[in-house]
């Protein structure tokens, strides 16, 4: 998997870092491929990374245009619902930080 390609800053970025119960991993998994299809959809979406270690840690970071657009991706009546399923199922523990990207840059291997 590649890093997300962004435009340039600036833009907003949403990390969710997360801890899981170890409960119906396969629940989750199909869930959280339902939000990034249906985030893929917003207006103002981005890009999105998500990584996960072996005891459960993950941290998912989506990029969106303004914080106009990360309002409306919380608010998002869907992704509400699998806000609260993860809390009641999926989630230990959870921080969402909200940043406003300033500047970036990056390398790739070519050839």
């Amino acid at each position: 998997m590649k890093p997300a390609k962004t435009p340039e800053p600036p833009y907003y970025a949403v990390i969710f870092s997360s801890t899981q119960t170890g409960e119906d991993l396969d629940g989750y998994d199909r869930k959280a491929t339902e939000m990034e299809a249906l985030a893929r959809q917003q207006d103002g979406y981005l890009g999105f990374e998500s990584a996960r270690d072996a005891n459960g840690l993950g941290v998912s970071v989506s990029y969106w245009r303004d914080e106009a657009a990360v309002k409306a991706w919380k608010r998002a009546s869907e992704h509400a619902e699998a806000q609260a399923t993860g809390r009641a199922r999926w989630y230990e523990t959870y921080e969402v930080r909200v940043a406003k990207v300033e500047r970036a840059y990056g390398f790739e291997r070519v050839g």
